[in-house]
């Protein structure tokens, strides 16, 4: 059977992209230039360009046309993709420390000697064990203010704290409002919930009421995804008075609110909460890898008692419970000052690369926080992300575009740099490799 013409089309500039005849990079002509070079009608060469991005051939960049993908960058990298052996890995935010073995050693041994081990041989209930739950809200009731241990159920981390949301309060086709750049993870779990998203414009992460407020009049919306303290991946804290202005939006048009406190830790003097300003609407999320280590997947959710027997159901229909070894790991450690300390060591050895970070560059424009180990790097106009990102994989370093990040149609240009689990050593020579690439395409 004879190809159709689009795809026939789509076969011709592929071939001409193994070859090298189109090199990563190279600009396409227009839509209507494509088709006026091979006389076809305009629907035909938009159907040429579609199968080619979905070959990931190409990509489109809305205000700036259609290029050449390269092809030895993988599409998701900073969402599925880990960096390959080898490469200094910027893309995910993996902090820790040599004593961290220790302190799993020393907590081990305290569960081996407590009684009633073979109790975590059983099923646990499914919002986790009442003296856990306990444990947890005391720790936290000195951000969050009081909080009824009843209302706090014990998650496999706070991505799985995320899907429970999402699963348990949200339903297919509903439209959640985000900020423009929001965590990866979140537009995962919304992609598989079949949610709609909704960007809300903002500065440096800083959702804007009023444009939520737009929103709401424009679109019934179910609910709001924010991160106000230490937004990923801009670092920025929300002041107390646009949560005021944001939960006073959320109550007048009935929304569900979802606060992301992943990072929270980081900032030692934040604003109110959400859960303590709304808590008849906010759902809390948080969790223990950022601060203790990535590989001890607890977290918790803190919710109006309205929606807890829905994510309980939740928690049973996807990890019956979390486990309860880690759950006692990490309830021990809360209890004896483990996890202070350790949340205080993140804050320090983040500042220590933090300043690193800005030192090497000065003069370009960073958005961060001054306790994180991620940072958010804007590029100039006309610059793009890609070949800087494939030339840096070139000197063995591994980054992120935003890409992965951006709930808006045209994607800005700017690389995300996670630096808290790089070489702490290696760090300076890594920032001027990558300022180093940064120059050099500006200048190009």
């Amino acid at each position: 059977m004879r190809k159709a013409r689009y795809i026939r089309l789509a076969d011709l500039v592929s071939t001409a992209i193994q070859e090298g005849k189109l090199a990563p990079g190279t600009k396409l002509p227009t839509h209507r230039a494509f088709a006026e070079q091979f006389n076809v009608a305009l629907a035909t060469a938009t159907r040429a360009y579609g199968e080619l991005e979905r070959r990931d051939l190409i990509v489109g960049e809305a205000g700036r046309g259609t290029f050449v993908r390269d092809r030895g960058l993988p599409p998701t990298l900073g969402v599925r993709q880990t960096a390959s052996d080898g490469l200094i890995d910027l893309v995910f935010n993996m902090p820790g420390d040599a004593a961290d073995a220790d302190m799993l050693r020393t907590g081990l041994r305290r569960l081996a000697a407590a009684g009633d081990l073979e109790a975590m041989l059983r099923y646990q209930p499914h919002g986790g064990r009442t003296h856990e739950r306990r444990i947890i809200a005391e720790c936290l009731a000195a951000t969050l203010g009081s909080i009824d241990p009843e209302c706090l159920l014990v998650t496999s981390g706070g991505q799985h704290g995320l899907a429970t949301i999402a699963l348990g309060l949200l339903g297919r086709g509903d439209r959640i409002a985000t900020d423009t750049l929001t965590y990866p993870g979140f537009k995962s779990i919304a992609a598989l919930q079949g949610l709609d998203l909704v960007p809300v414009e903002g500065r440096h992460g800083v959702m804007e009421p009023d444009d939520l407020e737009r929103k709401c009049r424009a679109r019934k919306l179910r609910a709001v995804y924010l991160m106000p303290t230490v937004h990923n991946p801009l670092g920025s804290v929300m002041d107390e008075a646009t949560r005021l202005r944001l939960v006073e939006v959320a109550r007048a048009h009935d929304l569900l609110l979802i606060e992301d406190a992943a990072y929270a830790f980081l900032e030692p003097d934040p604003p109110p909460s959400l859960i303590a300003l709304a808590p008849e609407r906010t759902v809390h999320v948080g969790g223990f890898s950022k601060s203790l280590a990535t590989g001890l997947r607890l977290g918790y959710l803190i919710a109006p008692m309205t929606h807890t027997d829905r994510l309980l159901e939740a928690i049973r229909a996807t990890t019956w419970n979390a486990p309860a070894l880690i759950s006692g790991l990490v309830s021990g450690w809360v209890e004896d000052g483990t996890l202070a300390n350790s949340e205080e060591t993140r804050r320090r050895d983040g500042a220590e690369r933090q300043q690193l970070c800005q030192t090497v560059f000065d003069g370009r424009s960073i958005l961060s926080h001054r306790n994180a180990g991620f940072a958010w790097l804007p590029l100039e106009k006309g610059v793009r992300a890609e070949p800087i990102v494939t030339r840096l994989k070139e000197h063995g370093i591994s980054v992120s575009g935003a890409e992965p990040f951006a709930t808006t149609v045209a994607v800005p240009q700017a690389l995300r740099l996670a630096f808290g689990g790089a070489p702490k050593d290696e760090l300076e020579e890594v920032f001027q490799i990558v300022r180093k690439a940064v120059d050099r395409a500006s200048m190009s």
